[in-house]
């Protein structure tokens, strides 16, 4: 499973709308924590495959997202099933910690 782009045209369909568990990675190009987690949000893609969604939203480029979600830093994790809020986490986690949020 990839991860997929999220933006404000796709966020309802991809999000609210979602059947599975959603993932999302607030993140930007400019922040040495979020490089660091982007391998650990692909690997946790992949090891989970189709049980969950995982997507990622560039804080520069969708503002409104991060403002809508209260997004103060990055990396920003949160957890929404059936688009409700389930769990969020900031800064570097492990994957172990991330796969956790979504149980």
């Amino acid at each position: 499973m990839s991860v997929l782009s999220l933006n404000a045209n796709n966020f309802d369909e991809e999000v609210m709308h979602s059947d599975k568990p959603v993932l999302i990675d607030f993140w930007a190009s400019w922040c040495g924590p979020c490089k660091m987690m982007s391998p650990v949000i692909d690997e946790i893609a992949e090891e989970m495959g189709d049980s969950i969604k995982v997507c990622k939203i560039n804080i520069d480029e969708e503002q409104n997202l991060a403002v809508k979600y209260n997004v103060m830093s990055i990396p920003t994790f949160i957890v929404l099933k059936d688009g409700k809020e389930v769990d969020r986490s900031v800064g570097v986690q492990s994957k172990d910690e991330i796969k956790g949020m979504l149980k």
